[in-house]
């Protein structure tokens, strides 16, 4: 499965609905998992993005279709981002296909 990194800012309902009830964030990383996706890790964050969540899915469109369902509901702004390990990453630039070195 591949990697994403999910980036998701609260809407003023979102807020409203969390601060009445913080344990939303787990039944949300529950419906996550129903949907076919794995929550790898997840941070509360301070600044322009209140939450960044570590997702395993199935694919591109999996992905996507995770944040446009997240992003109808009306309590979160999503961004979601496909990350690679750092490792494979080092191996594709180690690897034959080369433009700019001799």
């Amino acid at each position: 499965m591949a990697i994403y990194v999910l980036l998701t800012t609260l809407t003023s309902e979102g807020r409203q609905t969390l601060h009445k009830n913080p344990d939303r964030l787990l039944q949300v990383n529950k419906e996550i998992e129903q949907f076919g996706c794995k929550v790898l890790t997840q941070y509360a964050l301070l600044g322009s993005h209140d939450f960044l969540t570590i997702i395993e899915a199935p694919d591109n469109e999996t992905a996507a279709h995770l944040a446009v369902d997240l992003g109808s509901r009306g309590s979160v702004i999503p961004m979601t981002l496909p990350a690679m390990h750092i490792d494979d990453f080092i191996k594709k630039l180690k690897g034959p296909k080369q433009m700019g070195h001799a």
